[in-house]
């Protein structure tokens, strides 16, 4: 039964955001600790995959990795606000039509089980600040208190950012890594989308970026499942995830042409810059970015996990003995 839905085909993929991204900073084994958090994040969802599990449990999981990684702009190790607090949005779409989200939460230790359970209570699609952490509380998930998400290197970030009087993407101050986000086609074909962050180093108290708005940052339908990083404005202004949905089901484009144009001309005329990860109905992924780098990765049914960080034709990089060839 295994072997059948291996045939059928599995498409996973990840990001870890988008930025300034100097090679020269990934010096002292940064490099390999970035490239295996994203391996980690790669081996959580597809263990769900090759188990015949849905697209929606594989994205969570994967995202919930990412979210536990403090190398991250999600969960543990998520930005402050100007204010030097942490509010954290995550998202998920199932392609069924299904969505839930949360935004300015800061007590779910992964904001992406907060997310899920807003989907699976039906009634309201995105809950917001401390109801939102209520509502996660009453769901009996995992709270955290605040000093859990504060980490010294995001600290830094925002001073770094005061002291230019700027609102920032996490890799454009001295940084690690951003925003997260997971898509996948399941055996059965079944997509799913889930993005999660910590939002913009130095942001106002309250704001709210495109990964809570579906259709910005998240989207997941029969055709393609989409998550953004980066502007999050700018993403808002161009519809930017469901304008690929758009483009591909009414100009015919394929995936690769829907990214383009979206990532190439609608979110930098739209005022912003960063990437995507996308994955159709058929299995296809595509990871493009008009930034100077993007954390990713992808993995399909019967191929091997590859995980790049700048313009560079990613290299496979071998699971960990536990999650099996």
């Amino acid at each position: 039964m295994t072997m059948d839905r291996e045939a059928a085909g599995w498409t996973l993929a990840i990001h870890g955001g988008a930025g300034t991204i100097p090679r020269a900073a990934l010096t002292g084994g940064r490099e390999a600790e970035y490239r295996a958090g994203l391996m980690a994040a790669l081996e959580a969802g597809a263990a769900v995959l090759r188990a015949g599990g849905t697209a929606g449990d594989a994205v969570v999981e994967a995202v919930r990795a990412l979210e536990d990684c403090p190398l991250f702009n999600a969960g543990r190790g998520s930005t402050f606000t100007s204010d030097g607090t942490i509010e954290m949005d995550a998202a998920l779409m199932l392609g069924e039509g299904k969505a839930g989200a949360v935004t300015g939460v800061t007590r779910p230790r992964n904001p992406i089980r907060a997310a899920r359970a807003v989907l699976e209570g039906g009634r309201h699609v995105l809950l917001s600040g401390a109801a939102a952490d209520a509502f996660a509380a009453a769901a009996g998930l995992d709270l955290a208190p605040a000093d859990y998400f504060r980490t010294e290197h995001r600290l830094a970030q925002l001073e770094a950012a005061r002291a230019q009087d700027r609102v920032a993407l996490d890799h454009d101050v001295p940084a690690r890594m951003g925003t997260v986000g997971a898509v996948a086609r399941d055996a059965a074909g079944r997509l799913a989308a889930a993005t999660s962050t910590g939002g913009m180093t130095n942001k106002r108290p309250g704001r709210v970026g495109d990964c809570p708005v579906f259709g910005a940052g998240t989207w997941a339908d029969g055709t393609v499942a989409i998550s953004c990083t980066g502007t999050g404005e700018a993403f808002i202004r161009a519809a930017a995830a469901h304008e690929i949905s758009a483009r591909m089901r009414h100009l015919g484009e394929t995936l690769e042409q829907a990214c383009a144009r979206v990532i190439g001309t609608d979110v930098p005329a739209a005022g912003g810059r960063g990437g995507l990860i996308a994955v159709d109905a058929a299995g296809h992924a595509a990871l493009p970015f008009n930034t100077e780098g993007m954390y990713r990765g992808a993995w399909r049914a019967g191929g091997r996990p590859m995980v790049a960080i700048h313009e560079e034709t990613p290299a496979p990089a071998a699971p960990r003995a536990e999650a099996g060839a």
